[in-house]
């Protein structure tokens, strides 16, 4: 029985520092705000002024924003990026889509392991998964071979690198995370609606069509608006898939700007600035639609409980599509690059190939500096990100939830960074370094602070989802028996938010050392990564050694996304 239904002070006097002034907010606040507004600043600062030839600032200009909103060139890549981000997350809808609808409402066999494919997926790095598409979707790849042998030309059918290229390879990969936040969409669906919709004769389609999905249309509204701003600040795809077909975006005119000599700064600030602006106003649109989603909540008491639909022999086709699906985002991609790592020189697939496979790209691989070297790097960077990241929005989520005064400046200061694209947070922080007087530009150092600061709205959301479960009863009981404040949190909160921390930490160790963006621009000559050694041997056309390293990569991660996968089964957690 709790102390306020017995008429006395529900909270002991020492309390009282929770519901009052806090220096614990005040510190924290300050930490993010040097985190959040420098990037910001030093952005707008660059975008207006000339740059120097050693990189420093120069004259006040506005000509930046001219010369970019006076030509063809912004308006005709600003369209292509348009096209491209909804291209891909119309396709990554339907696939995702899909295959959450079969796995949360109907008897499919094998439905079960969905999950855990989709959190496997998560692990494989993007530029890699994008490289294994190209394998097999290039001019040589083994789809355009039989389709040149079907259809009989000597020229390929298949141009992987345009447009329609970009929105496939990029809508495979973002297939598996619609299905991890669609999964909940459907599964939430109250099947009252549906049982009445069959009790008057409807068929299965018939209740898809005009029931399931206008109730889960606000949520694949809200999605298809995620993943729009997902894609339209992709960069590795564009980079990989587009630039060689000459199909240019935001994201790759950023970063061709970086690699001018001397670099232009002042070019890149603002495409940067442009960028950032639109990803803030859907930001905005995708919280606005996030949040008027409640009027379409079907979920009501105890008597709900999802309904699976018997598909009777129709079930053996969702079977095919499931497994399809898993071949084409999973099995493929990765024998692919198994096949070529065994080659030595890739020449497409063939009977003649089979008599040349060889160890050398693996026995090159173990014997090389620079690729030990990347794995050490990657791992401290993925591990101390993670360790940050969670450490960092575990005090904030506490403060946050338990209403310290002004705390809720925290929640808002730590979603600040999902405004920042990577590739512009890599410049807003590649302009910071340059001009701290300390040496920080190309160290780990630097790619760790910008990671860093750019995971934290994922690790908010796992600290804040796993603290409002923790009763405050625990923590005012051990308040009344004399603890303060940070050893209530060391002691009572710590221990029972351990497996949100640890799952938040897990998923940002994934998505740090897998992405491109912010390295790419920030690593030096001893401070590579795997993702940025892996992009930078594609364009040096080492096929060999780029198969082998992502093959043992690719197991590497695995084995931490099933890690992942068991823990998250095994606390009830969730991928958000």
């Amino acid at each position: 029985m709790s102390g306020s239904s017995l008429g006395v002070a529900p909270v002991a006097p020492r309390m009282r520092l929770w519901a009052g002034y806090s220096p614990s907010v005040v510190i924290l606040a300050s930490i993010l705000l040097i985190c959040v507004v420098p990037p910001l600043i030093f952005l707008v600062m660059a975008s207006l002024h000339e740059t120097n030839y050693d990189g420093s600032m120069g004259a006040f200009t506005v000509d930046n924003y001219k010369n970019l909103l006076g030509g063809a060139r912004f308006f005709r890549h600003l369209t292509t990026s348009a096209l491209f981000a909804l291209g891909s997350a119309i396709t990554a809808l339907f696939i995702g889509g899909l295959q959450a609808w079969i796995v949360e409402r109907t008897n499919t066999p094998g439905r079960q392991y969905v999950l855990c494919v989709a959190i496997v997926s998560l692990g494989v790095p993007t530029v890699l998964y994008t490289i294994s598409l190209l394998l097999i979707l290039g001019k040589t790849g083994p789809v355009n071979q039989m389709l040149m042998a079907l259809l009989g030309q000597s020229e390929p059918v298949l141009n992987i690198y345009s447009l329609g290229g970009m929105i496939l390879v990029e809508g495979i990969e973002f297939a598996p995370l619609c299905f991890l936040l669609l999964s909940a969409v459907f599964r939430n669906n109250d099947p009252a609606l549906e049982e009445a919709a069959m009790m008057s004769g409807a068929n299965v389609a018939q209740i898809l069509r005009r029931i399931t999905l206008r109730l889960a249309l606000p949520g694949i509204f809200a999605l298809l608006i995620l993943t729009f701003i997902r894609a339209i600040e992709a960069f590795e795809t564009p980079a990989l898939v587009g630039r060689p077909g000459r199909v240019d975006v935001l994201t790759t005119d950023i970063y061709g700007t970086m690699q001018h000599s001397p670099p232009d700064y002042g070019e890149a600030g603002s495409f940067s600035m442009i960028l950032l602006i639109i990803v803030a106003v859907l930001l905005f649109v995708y919280s606005y639609t996030a949040r008027n989603a409640a009027r379409f909540q079907t979920i009501s008491g105890k008597g709900f409980r999802p309904r699976i639909i018997d598909l009777g022999r129709w079930r053996w086709l969702t079977f095919a599509i499931l497994v399809t699906v898993f071949s084409i985002t999973v099995v493929i991609p990765m024998t692919m690059l198994l096949w070529v790592s065994f080659q030595p020189y890739y020449e497409g697939i063939n009977l003649a190939a089979f008599g040349m496979l060889t160890l050398k790209h693996y026995r090159s691989v173990f014997g090389s500096e620079s690729f030990r070297e990347a794995i050490v790097n990657t791992l401290i960077l993925g591990a101390t990100t993670a360790f940050v990241v969670a450490t960092f929005t575990a005090v904030c989520a506490w403060l946050v939830t338990r209403r310290f005064r002004g705390a809720w400046v925290l929640d808002q200061l730590c979603s600040a960074p999902l405004i920042f694209p990577a590739i512009v947070m890599a410049v807003a922080m590649l302009e910071i370094f340059l001009n701290l007087p300390v040496p920080i530009y190309g160290t780990l150092l630097s790619i760790i602070i910008a990671s860093a600061i750019h995971y934290l709205p994922y690790g908010m959301r796992y600290s804040y989802a796993g603290i409002l479960q923790i009763h405050r009863e625990l923590e005012e009981a051990a308040a009344v028996s004399g603890a303060r404040a940070p050893t209530i949190f060391l002691r009572i909160v710590v221990p029972l938010v351990a497996p949100a921390l640890v799952a938040g930490g897990l998923f940002v160790f994934l998505v740090s050392v897998k992405a491109v963006s912010i390295p790419i621009l920030l690593a030096g000559p001893n401070s590579r990564v795997v993702a940025v050694a892996l992009f930078d041997m594609w364009q040096n056309g080492l096929m060999g050694e780029l198969s082998a390293i992502g093959v043992l990569w690719t197991l590497f991660m695995t084995a931490v996304s099933l890690f992942l996968f068991m823990f998250i089964r095994r606390f009830g957690l969730a991928v958000r």
